[in-house]
């Protein structure tokens, strides 16, 4: 066990040097350990009176993104985004929600987020699913209201 201990320690005393000498010719950079690999999320949505159709969305960074309102919306989704849960996750089948009809708005989005896939559908359809909607307003922009009649 003292060995593989100093072998680690050789290791990352030598980690700053190489890194500090920069990458040899042709070789890819390495990455640091605080740097992710760009998210990348392909939102479609319809029915919303607001954002309609399909949108890609890159963040870090945020280059080549078709959303218009990009850098706002991966902010919000930054916020939303704890270790260990999903922030895209379904509302559980055992919760009590009220059946209150938020509209007809639904969205679909596929992609990458913080390392993990992501394939979430959302809509309005009663309180805890416009809840969830709402959580992404940004993303999926604001229902216009639609006159009852």
């Amino acid at each position: 066990m003292p060995l593989r201990r100093l072998a680690l320690a050789a290791a990352a005393l030598a980690t700053p040097a190489l890194l500090a000498a920069g990458p040899a010719a042709g070789a890819a950079p390495i990455p640091l350990p605080e740097q992710r690999a760009a998210d990348h999320l392909v939102v479609t949505i319809s029915h919303s009176g607001d954002l309609e159709g399909t949108f890609h969305l890159y963040c870090h960074p945020v280059n080549g993104s078709t959303h218009p309102r990009a850098a706002d919306a991966c902010k919000q989704l930054d916020s939303q985004t704890t270790w260990g849960k999903d922030p895209f996750a379904a509302v559980p089948k055992d919760r009590i929600c009220p059946m209150i009809y938020g509209g007809p708005q639904q969205a679909h989005v596929t992609g990458r987020w913080a390392g993990r896939p992501v394939d979430a559908q959302f809509n309005r359809t009663n309180g805890c699913e416009t809840a969830r909607w709402d959580k992404f307003s940004i993303l999926f922009g604001e229902p216009k209201a639609r006159a009852m009649g």
